[in-house]
Formats: C-alpha cells, structure tokens, sequence
C-alpha cells in the first residue's frame, strides 16, 4: 500500500519544540556527547552502484548502523544518550550547578547515578542501549520484554547488567507496564514512545538519533534527492525526517516512511489524518518494528515532513536480507537484521511500480539514502533467515578486499 500526505499539516514548519531537539546545535551537541564514549566512531556509508543501475536510479547510500557502539543497532545512540542527559540534569540538580559530560566520571556525578534507577519497554535494541546507558553511569536499569522477544535478545540485554521482567502480550502492553510500575517505585522511564504528558525524554532519545544525519550528510557526495526509512512507533523516520527538514529547508529530500504491513501505524495514521492505534494481528518477522500505536512526538514531526507512507509484506523484509547478503557483483554485503534493511526494500518496491516511481519522482538523477537499522541482533534468526551466519557475510567482504 502505498500514499502520499495529504495531512493539512504538511509542508509547515516544525512545532518549535520539535526544531529545538532535531536542530543543529542540538545535533551538534549529540556528536560531542559521542566524543566522551570509548567506542565511538562514525558507522559506514556504503555505496551500491550495481542496486542503484539496476533500479534505475543514479546512487544508493547505506548508512550501516549495524557498527554502532557496538550494539548492532541505530538504537544504540537514543536510550543511551537519553540516559547520560538525564544523569546530568540530575547532578545539575543536586550539585546546585551546571554539570558536563565531561564530569560524568567523577565521584560526584556517579554517586548521584547510582541513585537512580531507569526502565523501558523493548523488543529488544532499545532496552540494550538504555542498558549499556546505565551501565556507563553506574544506575541501576529494569527492562520489559513482551511475549515476542526472543531469549537471544533477553540475554542480549541482561549482559549489561539490566534485570529483566517479561510481560504477556505485545510491545505496547509491555509500554504501558513499564510506565505503571515505573511510576509506582519512583523511576525513570526511557521510552522511546510519547504520549500525552510525556515527551521530553522520548525527544531526547530522538535527538541522539540525529547523528546518523549528520553523518551521512558530511560522507554524501551530493545531499541526497530521496530518503526511505522505516517505522516503528515513528521515532527513527522522524528524526531523520525533521532533521533534514532543519539542515537542508526547501532543498529537503523527498521523504518516504515504510511500515511492516501487519503493524502499520503510521501508515493508517497518515491514512486517517491523526493517530490511530492498529489490532494487533499475526506477528511480523520486522521484530523492532512491531509496533501498533505510534508516538505522539513522532507523528507531529512526520505530519509535517513527510512525504508518501508505504507498507511491506514479509517476504519484501526476507529478500532485502539476502539481498544484501549476496549483492549484485560490484556491490559489497551487507548484514541487516530483519528490521534492518526495510527502508531500502521500501525503495526497491518503489522503484519496481510505476505509479509510485512517478509519485516519487523517482529517475535517473534520483540519489537515494537508506538506513540499515539493525545488523544480526538475533543471529541465529539472521542465520535461518538469510541462510548465511552473519560472520560469513561479513568474511566475503574482507576476502573481496584482498
């Protein structure tokens, strides 16, 4: 499915609120965030001529967050970046004074870390990074897993130290969990959905996403004519969408959102001209974007900057995978979890209809940016799906390079 914004919002500046956490000086200040964390270093962006010839266009870039911080997932720069600010803003409290990051080390802000504890809801990326967040700092971190995560990604997370609760049901329901009993023992919740009443902190995970903008628009050659990124609750799409809309104005690329079609809320909220919540169905293999209600903050962003909406069926989300596991000749491997590379199948659905290359204005010039979101974060789903242990893909690649 697929269609174009027809929001009365759209094409209209940015909520000042909005402006602020997606601006440059914000994103700036994210980079020197990034300066202070040890494994810190700009994720590749990876160029696929022999895709983009095929398809018809002029460039693909990938910005590959499969390298982040060691995570494996974009998600490693929201919660965790969410949690170090709200570690500071409470020593600023404290302390009676301005705190830095570069304080965050000393005696004075740990022992205020250690006091405090922090807790989401996941499917899985993001409970790792406010985990690895409060690891960092010292604070102790609660995590809600629903029904669906796998026991790899449970592990994943407790390695940094996160206790763990499993919830019935679905990634919304774990949401409302974690914000109840968040509430009842007097912690802080670092979600990466809002609601109403609740939006700075998801802003804050929001703002941390802006580097991989910012990145990519340092290492483009040409800013890019087009962006495809996929949606969960709405925060990576609208991040990089009201990020753009901030650096780049009326030069703004033409922005697409791609939902899993078995979990398509913004999609139907785009359909609907406001947020709308979707039944929950039959489960998606696109895990981290499992999501059937979207995040206010995100919606308000993506109503204004964005351009179409379209969904993906499951097998658009298995053959990206293996596509980028073994590309066309020329064209170097990619390893994208499930989640991963739907905003680049977004294109290639795109490309392949005319009526939506046309809407698009999709051609030869057309200069492309995706997003890989997440690289094999549940190897051994990535295995069974791709036919290849992530470790293989990434082998061919350095064989080609000798």
């Amino acid at each position: 499915m697929f269609l174009t914004n027809a929001n009365s919002l759209y094409r209209s500046p940015l909520d000042p609120r909005d402006a602020a956490t997606l601006g440059l000086s914000a994103a700036a200040e994210v980079q020197r965030f990034l300066t202070f964390r040890e494994n810190n270093a700009a994720t590749p962006l990876v160029a696929l001529p022999s895709l983009a010839h095929e398809i018809g266009v002029a460039s693909i870039h990938v910005k590959d967050e499969s390298h982040r911080l060691g995570l494996g997932s974009f998600k490693a720069l929201g919660g965790s970046y969410a949690v170090i600010r709200l570690v500071l803003d409470h020593a600023t409290e404290k302390l009676g004074r301005q705190v830095d990051v570069a304080e965050l080390a000393t005696p004075e802000v740990t022992d205020v870390a250690a006091s405090m504890t922090f807790a989401c809801a996941t499917d899985g990326n993001h409970g790792r990074s406010v985990a690895q967040g409060a690891q960092l700092v010292g604070a102790r971190a609660v995590v809600f897993v629903h029904a669906g995560v796998s026991d790899e990604r449970v592990a994943a997370i407790a390695r940094f130290g996160a206790e763990m609760v499993r919830v019935e049901g679905t990634y919304d329901e774990s949401v409302k969990e974690a914000a109840r009993v968040a509430q009842k023992h007097g912690w802080t919740i670092v979600s990466d959905t809002s609601w109403p009443g609740y939006e700075r902190i998801p802003g804050l995970v929001m703002q941390g996403y802006t580097a991989i903008v910012r990145e990519a628009l340092r290492a483009l050659p040409e800013p890019p004519t087009h962006v495809f990124v996929q949606a969960g609750v709405g925060g990576i799409a609208a991040a990089v969408a009201g990020h753009l809309a901030v650096a780049l104005g009326d030069e703004r690329p033409i922005f697409t959102v791609v939902d899993p079609a078995r979990a398509a809320c913004i999609f139907e909220s785009a359909k609907a001209g406001h947020p709308v919540s979707v039944p929950h169905g039959e489960p998606t293999i696109m895990a981290m974007l499992e999501c059937y209600e979207p995040s206010l903050v995100a919606w308000r962003i993506l109503s204004r900057t964005a351009d179409a909406f379209m969904t993906l069926e499951e097998e658009d989300a298995i053959a990206v995978m293996r596509r980028l596991a073994r590309p066309l000749s020329g064209d170097p491997a990619i390893v994208a979890g499930e989640s991963g590379g739907v905003g680049l199948a977004g294109l290639i659905k795109a490309a392949s209809d005319p009526d939506i290359r046309t809407a698009l204005g999709l051609g030869p010039q057309s200069r492309v940016l995706t997003i890989n979101t997440e690289g094999a974060t549940d190897p051994e789903k990535y295995a069974e799906i791709v036919g290849m242990a992530a470790a293989e893909v990434i082998g061919v690649n350095l064989e080609n390079a000798r």
